[in-house]
């Protein structure tokens, strides 16, 4: 759960947005959570995918599979337990991976937004 919330953090201070975590323990045999989260372009998504994946290093902690990076429309960052989605608005309704995952619970993720950044 620390590892989700500091994902979040991760995105949220790369300005990322319509960020949601889903608990699919039970639901899913891929993973426990879901992080599901939009860029502006594909820029912006592969930003904050590297984001990610530098900070994760840092802590030791390594994706075991990663997708998507070239393109940053869909960009998925699969750390075990943890999945990663990082979408361009359009794909996100596309393919609604909330839908998808419907049964799973939205996550109360504790984001820190006193953070003002320009």
């Amino acid at each position: 759960m620390e590892m989700l919330n500091e994902i979040a953090q991760i995105i949220y201070d790369k300005k990322g947005f319509n960020i949601l975590a889903l608990d699919v323990k039970g639901i899913s045999s891929i993973a426990d959570y879901l992080l599901i989260a939009e860029g502006n372009v594909d820029r912006h998504t592969i930003s904050m995918a590297k984001a990610v994946l530098e900070s994760m290093s840092e802590k030791g902690e390594r994706a075991v599979h990663v997708e998507g990076l070239q393109t940053g429309d869909w960009i998925v960052l699969d750390f075990g337990g943890l999945i990663v989605h990082l979408f361009q608005p359009g794909l996100r309704e596309k393919y609604s991976l909330e839908k998808l995952w419907n049964e799973g619970e939205i996550v109360d993720l504790s984001l820190d937004i006193s953070k003002e950044s320009f």
